[in-house]
């Protein structure tokens, strides 16, 4: 069976990035669609650290309040973490404004916490991020979508675009049932790991190079609820960080060689899961995982995606725009993915609502768009390759340990470094 459905945008994955444009569009007298491939809630690989520079966005997006009764705490620490090395340095201060009043959804709405927020009431500081998984965060911003009006296609795979005059076609399936919508503006917020048949999206790699995320959550960590350690060790790197309701989030990148030694390691009779080997492959390599895990238990399966695929791309073309990872995204060293994605649904919304209808429009917003999205990220996208190509290069973390046990400075300046600070146009 199929029907047709026309809209004045439609936005191709609910993550942060497409449910950001989503909102913001909706909310400026735009019919909206979303279509997500996958139920929610669902837990992502993701690092789930948001910078404090975002919250005036989340402000916007009406889900501020809600972010901050189920965030975990400030983190005011960055680390550096690799064999026994343990250094500590303070976390550069975001915003120095007051926090904007509190509504009724954090206290009465059904993803409240069970009250291990930091919140210090009205007026207190935002000046710090804090994470929040995946599971609950998306949903939050999914809710709101819905709440302004977005019609929502969930599970549903978008399979074909193909243009239709002044607007295009979107062709989804859920099941055996085939939906066309309809639309001028097209945004693809489908990330860039999973390859598919959409001209938006990356075509398959296969190099020893590549880096295959992992990530895994725990309860009972020892870990300073505080702090945010960056993890360096053979092949890799990684990051811990205190979530939400007492979860431990811990993520990491490896290399698809080193990947493959781990698992076919002598010691061990057969080869092991890829899970398996990156676990034991943190612990045995950083003792500051090993200390952090070493009362905790697992709070369900460790999650694999991959390979990732850093680096700058359109943000229009073939009349498709791109936010999030499909426009470009950093390597997860800097933990700015959820912040990258966030502004860049902004930034494109905030583009669409100031250009004539028609493709020349489309056209206008997209030069205007990419420009923005540049000078807003490009210095974190670079900056990030730098670390992630030293982090994985052999006998790299002893230069590293060497340096920041000698200038733990550097590790502020490297937060800073990695767009922690830098406000969000429009929120200054």
């Amino acid at each position: 069976m199929t029907r047709l459905s026309a809209h004045d945008a439609i936005i191709i994955g609910a993550g942060p990035a497409g449910t950001s444009v989503a909102l913001t569009l909706a909310r400026r007298g735009w019919a909206v669609a979303i279509v997500e491939k996958s139920a929610f809630p669902r837990r992502k690989v993701c690092g789930e650290y948001i910078s404090a520079s975002n919250l005036a966005l989340l402000d916007q997006l009406e889900i501020g309040e809600a972010w901050r009764a189920n965030a975990g705490p400030e983190i005011r620490r960055v680390g550096f973490f690799s064999g026994e090395t343990r250094v500590e340095a303070p976390m550069p201060h975001a915003i120095d404004g007051p926090r904007v009043e509190r509504g009724p959804l954090a206290k009465d709405g059904p993803l409240a916490n069970d009250g291990r927020s930091t919140n210090d009431g009205p007026g207190a500081k935002d000046g710090f991020g804090r994470a929040l998984g995946r599971d609950i965060f998306d949903c939050l911003l999914l809710q709101a979508a819905r709440s302004a009006g977005v019609e929502i296609f969930q599970p549903c795979r978008a399979v074909a675009i193909d243009p239709d005059g002044e607007a295009q076609l979107v062709r989804i399936q859920a099941g055996n049932e085939t939906t066309i919508l309809r639309a001028p503006v097209i945004v693809a917020a489908h990330g860039s790991w999973e390859p598919g048949p959409l001209p938006s999206q990356l075509g398959k790699t296969n190099r020893p190079s590549d880096l295959f995320g992992f990530k895994a959550h725990f309860t009972g960590s020892s870990l300073a609820p505080d702090l945010m350690p960056l993890l360096v060790l053979p092949g890799g790197y990684g990051g811990m960080v205190s979530a939400d309701h007492g979860r431990l989030s811990i993520s990491c990148c490896i290399r698809r060689d080193m990947l493959a030694r781990l698992r076919k390691h002598p010691r061990h009779q057969s080869h092991l899961s890829a899970a398996e080997a990156v676990s034991r492959h943190l612990i045995e390599s950083c003792r500051g995982v090993r200390d952090a895990l070493e009362s905790a238990d697992a709070d369900g399966p460790w999650l694999a995606a991959g390979p990732i695929r850093p680096g700058i791309r359109s943000c229009y073309e073939r009349d498709i725009f791109r936010v999030g990872n499909a426009a470009g995204e950093s390597h997860p060293v800097i933990a700015e993915g959820i912040s990258m994605a966030l502004q860049s649904g902004w930034l494109l919304a905030s583009e669409l609502s100031h250009v004539p209808s028609g493709r020349a429009g489309r056209e206008t917003a997209g030069r205007r768009y990419e420009a923005a999205w540049k000078r807003l990220f490009s210095t974190r996208v670079y900056a990030a390759a730098v670390l992630a190509g030293i982090a994985v290069s052999p006998g790299s973390a002893a230069w590293m340990a060497t340096i920041v046990r000698n200038f733990p400075q550097a590790l502020t300046l490297g937060a800073q470094l990695s767009g922690k600070t830098k406000p969000v146009p429009g929120f200054v």
